[in-house]
């Protein structure tokens, strides 16, 4: 590899050259050819790049894949380098211009290596006529109108290049590229201010030309009703997108799609298009065999002008060569959750449909997720197999949506075969069933083959279904040309593209056709679309189902009454309130094969909430969980809830180790190996099979000491979640005069902090009219302890006057009625709130993060271990406890009336003192030791703040 020295060396000796001759090679009749071999190819190599592949990689493998433009009607159609990692994954474009040209005024050649680069979602690429040296931001949308230092983050000459060698050497060269330069680079100097990220920008382009077609459709077809249309619109988009990709991909030729707007009806023009493609591509996106539809649809001129005028440089962005197919189906993604509604009057509308407003939008996985799932459910799979035995196995998402995760399987098969076959040779050079091209790569028959041998989904959404087709054949289109595919069909008469009608299924993944046995109204299906996998897909159950599972399966489903009652008669784990997203684990494990794995991203309160008790339970005694992987960081954009992967087989073993890791931040955490193992059949003896997680080995001994010293508090005490009054607005109020029946004084969420009680006037009126939790006065009519149920860390104070509390409050009180005074009830609530106590609660409530407004669960509230005290001396410390206690309230009494600052910081100073002598007295009582102790203390995901939250 190149030092360092050798490359300053290098290009000061390209400076030297380009400076001495100057004016020979700013000539205009010195041409970018000339330029590329004279100074770019040079300043690269410098770099440590293998720009002429010397090593001798196959087409894959380069290092720098050199392109040779191709202009048609002026347009360029590549960029003029691409610089790849080991694997071929892209890091940034280079455009290159003859020094002629002016990187630095020029609006064009900006214009263009950001087209590039945006539909690539590469962050940076760099247009340079080594004259000049642009670096440009590609997160930022280019319009073709932008001056040419929009969006530029470094602009050099020739003349800067030795002063700021440094620079080019730490960010570009390969060797700290290697090491993460160009990371730290693209994260720290390139200018975020109004980026925005090509999938959005595709959303956006999408939507448009959804509205631009529903809307004309509507009007000039009556005769659709509001399936068909949506099916015509979806149709007509893919179709056109298909073939505007295959042009930019050189499989069609350039502009043949705007040869439908030469003359007459255009939208008829296109329709002779789509049946030319058919002939070509056999993929059922063309088959008008089935759809009866699109032939007869009339689209106005001004529409299809419009819609493929923006599919065109200059008005696209979008440089379709480049974009990647994740891509398309993060945009896809957002765009399936919304629907076309036809009014009385015909008019269409777009609307999110109910299911996404429920669960707050729609979440494409991220690539790095689905990556995760397929390498540790397909890799594990097909490890140590022939491409014989891998053609066997079969992998299904059963909520398929655009396909991410089958197209992240499909492209891992894709990338194994061919390492296999480099590595282990080919058949004969021209056969038909060599899998490799004289380039390396796979033949279109080997991908078709591998597609369909290994590919299956299902979505409940038609539209969704032809989205995962879309995907999947542009997916397997990768790589050809317009001269390969003429080839193939005439050497071997076939057409390019397989049909994915028997892989990819639409109805609905969780209900069976035996729905039908209790519901004979038919008019139900069209809502319900019942789906039998025996019969769906029976060439796979022959051989004993599915090998694997994987997918971000849905939640949030509003189901209605008839659906509830199929759910309860058909499925083993349901109990009381669930999702649909637990629904598809039971179904996922009776679909897999005896050694089927199945790997999913699901929300992760399931793991230790009530409700997924019976859930948990059959996984644990039924299936053989291998791997849990839980977020503290968002995985999705803007979601609220928190997620975990799941990794499982459906076949239980005694004596399972679970490979757990918590607390991923970050992705380098989620791809390093540290982990910790968990004893599967232990997790039975947890109360309703909750699942630790966030847990180390440190941790998880010093838990099994507190639970070795302690009685939960769950078995002592009842922990009741409090009045739900429907209407606080009418039934809670505050008097700083005393009220009379039916009014209560009470107490909410809000009112209290630790060891205090700030709102003393609040009374809330009791009776029949409240919404829950009101009935039994018992709840209330004693002295108790008040749990907040929102906050950083356990928040909780002492009731001594018997108040009603709303239901953002927890209430505690022994079940040994003589327990319930002053003395027992301080020492309680000073373990309740100890350092202690808060560190047991961050290593097992999954929800419990550093943002605001968490929530505290009474199933994890009612395992906070309770210490048994059973000598003279513990009763010694816990009456010391109560003392403190005692102190710490009257403190937060004195500091609700201060007003000088120095008085209140007086005051919180004493409160510290007293808060650090009770956690040295509970770590007294739970026998700690000081190593032990500092695990508690340097715990920083629970903390908050400690005073006053």
């Amino acid at each position: 590899m190149v030092d360092k020295l050798t490359a300053h060396k290098n290009i000061s000796n390209l400076v030297t050259r380009f400076e001495n001759q100057y004016d020979s090679y700013s000539n205009v009749n010195y041409n970018e050819t000339q330029t590329r071999k004279d100074f770019i190819d040079p300043f690269f190599k410098a770099l440590g790049w293998d720009i002429d592949n010397e090593a001798g990689y196959a087409e894959a493998y380069r290092e720098v894949i050199q392109e040779d433009k191709v202009k048609i009607s002026g347009a360029t159609k590549a960029p003029d380098y691409s610089f790849r990692l080991v694997g071929g994954k892209r890091l940034f474009f280079v455009e290159a211009k003859k020094p002629s040209i002016s990187v630095k005024d020029d609006i064009h050649p900006a214009y263009q290596v950001r087209r590039y680069g945006c539909s690539a979602k590469h962050p940076i690429s760099i247009v340079t006529d080594f004259e000049e040296f642009g670096v440009y931001d590609c997160t930022k949308k280019p319009d073709p109108n932008d001056k040419p230092a929009v969006a530029r983050v470094k602009y050099l000459t020739y003349r800067d290049y030795l002063k700021e060698f440094d620079f080019i050497w730490e960010t570009f060269s390969k060797e700290q590229v290697l090491k993460g330069s160009f990371d730290k680079f693209i994260q720290s100097d390139t200018n975020k201010k109004g980026t925005t990220t090509v999938d959005k920008e595709f959303l956006e382009s999408l939507d448009r030309w959804r509205t631009y077609l529903a809307v004309n459709i509507s009007w000039n077809n009556k005769n659709l009703d509001e399936d068909e249309i949506n099916f015509a619109v979806q149709q007509t988009i893919d179709r056109i997108i298909f073939l505007r990709i295959a042009e930019d991909r050189s499989v069609e030729p350039y502009g043949n799609l705007k040869q439908a707007l030469s003359h007459r009806d255009f939208y008829l023009n296109l329709f002779d298009q789509f049946r030319r493609a058919d002939e070509k591509y056999n993929s059922g996106l063309f088959d008008f065999k089935k759809d009866k539809i699109s032939e007869n649809l009339v689209i106005e001129n001004k529409v299809i002008k419009t819609l493929l005028n923006e599919l065109y440089y200059p008005e696209c962005p979008y440089e379709f060569s480049v974009l990647p197919v994740e891509i398309l189906g993060s945009a896809y993604e957002q765009f399936l959750g919304k629907i076309i509604r036809i009014t009385p009057a015909h008019h269409a509308k777009i609307e999110e449909k109910p299911e996404v407003r429920k669960a707050g939008g729609v979440y494409y996985t991220p690539q790095y997720i689905v990556d995760y799932i397929v390498k540790n459910t397909v890799g594990k799979l097909i490890e140590g197999k022939t491409p014989k035995e891998i053609s066997k196995i079969k992998i299904v998402d059963p909520a398929c949506g655009s396909g991410s995760f089958l197209i992240g399987a499909y492209q891992f098969l894709l990338d194994w075969h061919k390492n296999y076959y480099s590595n282990y040779g080919r058949t004969s050079k021209g056969k038909k069933d060599n899998p490799l091209t004289p380039e390396g790569q796979l033949t279109t028959a080997e991908k078709k083959r591998i597609l369909l041998n290994n590919i299956y989904g299902v979505d409940i959404d038609i539209n969704a279904v032809e989205v995962t087709k879309l995907s999947l054949l542009i997916k397997c289109l990768e790589g050809e040309t317009e001269a390969s595919i003429q080839q193939q069909f005439r050497l071997w008469n076939e057409r390019v593209l397989p049909t994915l009608e028997n892989n990819i299924k639409s109805g609905n993944s969780l209900i069976d056709i035996d729905f039908y046995d209790d519901q004979l109204d038919f008019g139900e299906e069209k809502k319900i679309k019942p789906f039998s996998w025996q019969k769906g897909f029976q060439d796979v159950f022959r051989q004993g189902g599915f090998d694997v599972l994987i997918g971000n399966p849905p939640y949030g489903a509003l189901f209605d009454e008839v659906q509830k009652q199929y759910f309860v008669s058909h499925y083993k784990t349901v109990e009381g309130r669930y999702d649909n997203f637990e629904l598809f684990i039971e179904k996922g494990t009776n679909l897999l094969s005896k050694h089927g794995l199945l790997g999913y991203i699901v929300p992760s309160p399931f793991l230790t909430n009530l409700y997924s008790r019976k859930l948990r339970s059959y996984i644990i005694t039924s299936c053989r969980l291998k791997e849990i992987v839980c977020f503290t960081m968002p995985v999705f954009y803007d979601p609220t809830v928190h997620t975990c992967i799941i990794l499982l087989s459906s076949t239980y073993k005694k004596g399972n180790s679970i490979i757990i890791k918590n607390n991923i931040d970050s992705i380098e955490k989620l791809i390093s190996e540290d982990a910790i193992l968990l004893d599967q059949d232990e997790i039975k003896t947890n109360p309703n099979f909750v699942i630790d997680v966030f847990i180390n080995k440190s941790a998880k001994d010093l838990i099994n000491k507190l639970k070795s010293k302690s009685k939960p508090l769950g078995e002592l005490c009842f922990i009741r979640q409090c009045i739900k009054t429907g209407d606080d607005e009418k039934f809670v109020l505050n008097s700083k005069t005393a009220l009379a029946e039916p009014w209560k004084l009470s107490l909410r969420g809000k009112s209290i902090s630790r060891y205090s009680t700030k709102e003393r006037d609040l009374y809330l009126k009791y009776g029949d009219w409240l919404a829950r939790n009101w009935k039994n006065k018992s709840f209330y009519e004693t002295h108790k302890i008040a749990i907040r149920e929102t906050g950083k860390r356990i928040t909780a104070t002492i009731d001594l006057e018997n108040r009603y509390f709303l239901s953002s409050i927890y209430a505690i009180y022994y079940k040994q009625i003589e327990l319930n005074n002053e003395g027992d009830l301080k020492f309680l609530l000073g373990i309740i709130n100890s350092d202690l106590a808060n560190y047991f609660m961050k290593i097992i409530a999954l929800n419990l993060t550093e943002g605001a407004f968490t929530k505290v669960r009474t199933n994890q509230l009612a395992r906070l271990p309770i210490v048994i005290l059973n000598e003279e001396k513990d009763i010694s410390l816990k009456n010391e406890i109560g003392k403190l206690v005692d102190i710490l309230l009257k403190l937060n009494e004195e500091l609700l009336n201060v007003n000088l600052e120095s008085q209140k910081q007086l005051l919180l100073n004493k409160s510290d003192y007293c808060e650090k002598k009770i956690n040295d007295i509970v770590y007294q009582l739970y026998g700690l030791t000081s190593e032990e102790i500092k695990i508690v203390e340097h715990s920083t995901e629970f903390t908050g703040t400690k005073k006053n939250t």
